[in-house]
């Protein structure tokens, strides 16, 4: 007798313990909001050295190297919180574009531990000599995007995204796939100057 009324005096707190009638509801799901504006874009010119169009949400900023202008740019990408850097390099001999498109295979592999897929799209635009890769890294990555574009005997364009959040490839989807169709607009645009 004693037992029965000491587990029902114990089953008593508990439930007046834990708040009796209230019900516990779960939060439902929860996902990032993704307003970007309609891709439009505005041609960027270097004078020297190449142009291409960027999209009008995003900010192209020249770099300078000890107060000298170069032809590399700083892309700032707006609502997506990141960066785009483009670097623009000359080839001086053959020699020379093997050893950038080994540069930029070699930052690619070095995401390949962090990596869970890496794909990659050619581009080959021969009315306007303009040939390249663009590779594509899913999983949590310091960078998701890098491209190089070159005309195989005078310029070579290397570009690299860095988002400025600690990389969660589920959550970065969205922007991820609205950056990849302004990025592919961008390699198809690109023009060599003469």
């Amino acid at each position: 007798m004693i037992r029965i009324i000491g587990s029902t005096l114990i089953l008593a707190l508990l439930f007046t313990g834990c708040g009796g009638d209230d019900l516990l509801i779960p939060k439902p799901s929860t996902y990032l909001r993704t307003d970007f504006p309609k891709h439009s874009y505005q041609k960027i010119d270097d004078a020297t050295t190449y142009s291409f169009e960027l999209s009008k949400a995003y900010i192209a900023k020249p770099i300078t190297y000890r107060g000298e202008m170069t032809n590399h740019k700083e892309i700032f990408l707006g609502p997506l919180n990141g960066v785009l850097y483009l670097n623009y390099y000359t080839i001086p001999n053959r020699d020379t574009l093997v050893r950038y498109i080994n540069l930029s295979n070699d930052k690619v592999d070095e995401h390949q531990i962090k990596a869970t897929k890496i794909s990659d799209q050619k581009f080959i635009f021969k009315d306007k000599k303009v040939y390249g890769t663009l590779f594509e890294f899913e999983g949590d990555v310091a960078t998701n995007f890098q491209f190089y574009l070159t005309d195989s005997t005078s310029h070579f364009l290397r570009g690299e995204v860095l988002m400025n959040c600690k990389p969660n490839y589920d959550s970065l989807r969205p922007s991820l796939n609205y950056l990849k169709a302004d990025l592919l607009h961008l390699i198809e645009t690109v023009e060599w100057k003469k």
